[in-house]
């Protein structure tokens, strides 16, 4: 779903000082927050163009350039290829709803993606088997994927389901829940724990952040109708581009 348009009046608007304390490009960058903060530029905005907004500024391409690769090193912005630079979408996730990822995209209007990290058949640890109720040492199948919204990078899920739910990995496409469901297993109850935590060196390097950046780590557990475990997944989410939402209500 395309955003906004970019609007080249705010942009002619800006002023920036050549004689000021900060360089050129660190100003442009914090006029970019700050029309972000005060909804002048949309989650989902287009940016002008890096050319158009040289001229426009009266300042060097460069410049632009500097101040708009700063911004999507931080996830503020983001690149497309062929299409142009964009307000990142920050995404909420309701926690009431046991839903996939790829369900959870379409519906705000996105394109889900995965790349596929591993795909392999290996035997459960205790903590793996124990979440699945399983044998010590069952077969299980692990799918790790970096999974993206319109080639956006979002998360890594690493699911782990017995064997006998999945023996071949590599039969699993962008949709694990497609797959199950296909399959005639869908999970209708989930258990899922949230806490922040430092990004590991992998899951920081697939996510495109900094070792020891903060992320959300996901455990969920979830279950067939009959109460058997289906699917144990651990899930890194960036903290700067997804929300999890809770409705609360009193006690009656």
């Amino acid at each position: 779903m395309p955003g906004p348009k970019p609007n080249h009046e705010i942009w002619m608007r800006l002023q920036l000082d050549d004689g000021g304390g900060l360089p050129l490009y660190q100003q442009l960058r914090e006029h970019v927050l700050r029309m972000i903060r005060s909804g002048q530029l949309e989650p989902g905005g287009a940016l002008p163009a890096e050319r158009l907004l040289s001229e426009l500024l009266g300042v060097s391409r460069l410049t632009v350039r500097k101040a708009f690769d700063s911004l999507v090193a931080e996830g503020v912005l983001v690149r497309r290829q062929g299409s142009g630079t964009f307000v990142a979408r920050r995404f909420e996730q309701p926690l009431s709803f046991l839903s996939g990822f790829s369900q959870d995209m379409r519906a705000r209007g996105m394109e889900p993606g995965s790349r596929q990290v591993r795909r392999v058949l290996g035997q459960a640890t205790p903590e793996e088997a124990l979440a699945l109720s399983l044998s010590p040492g069952a077969s299980v199948a692990r799918i790790t994927r970096v999974r993206t919204a319109d080639g956006l990078p979002m998360a890594i899920e690493s699911a782990v389901l017995p064997a006998e739910f999945v023996p071949d990995p590599e039969a699993v496409g962008d949709s694990l829940y497609a797959y199950l469901k296909a399959r005639g297993l869908r999970p209708v109850r989930a258990l899922q724990r949230l806490r922040a935590v430092a990004a590991p060196e992998e899951e920081a390097r697939l996510l495109g952040l900094a070792p020891g950046d903060p992320v959300l780590y996901i455990q969920r557990v979830s279950f067939l109708s009959g109460g058997r475990p289906l699917e144990f997944t651990r899930s890194h989410y960036r903290g700067d581009r997804y929300d999890f939402v809770a409705e609360l209500r009193a006690e009656p």
